[in-house]
């Protein structure tokens, strides 16, 4: 079994649609775990744009590193952008998706609707950049650690 985890700074957002993304998208026989450096909490736009395509994340919750066991990762895949990503130390491969955060700083004037229009443009990168990954888990070694 390959496991992926996605990882940012809040968990909040862009790992917690990945990782109900990778769980639609990718083999049964991949593991798909995210986490954050400093959780927080899930943020509501993340259920609702995840929702509008039929994947229910309402029940994931931010975890931190020390919840997911990073150190049994295949893949780890940073998702940071204009933040500095959490580093896992040892022998793993890397991916790196800057994608920008699409949740705005508390007192931000932003109407929903441009809200959820940023949450649904990271929502779609993230899908491109997993069903452009998903067939290399087709190969005969997968991406199983080397």
């Amino acid at each position: 079994m390959t496991r992926i985890l996605f990882l940012c700074v809040a968990n909040s957002a862009r790992s917690q649609i990945a990782e109900g993304l990778g769980r639609a998208l990718l083999p049964a026989s991949v593991e798909v775990a995210s986490a954050g450096s400093n959780p927080g909490t899930l943020n509501p736009a993340s259920v609702a744009v995840m929702a509008e395509i039929g994947i229910d994340i309402s029940g994931h919750y931010s975890k931190g590193l020390d919840a997911v066991a990073p150190e049994t990762a295949d893949l780890i895949v940073t998702l940071c952008a204009e933040e500095v990503c959490p580093y896992v130390p040892g022998h793993v491969r890397r991916l790196h998706w800057p994608i920008t955060d699409p949740a705005v700083p508390p007192g931000t004037a932003i109407t929903a609707d441009d809200l959820l229009a940023r949450f649904r443009s990271a929502r779609e990168d993230i899908r491109g950049r997993i069903e452009a990954l998903a067939p290399l888990f087709d190969l005969p070694d997968g991406l199983d650690r080397a």
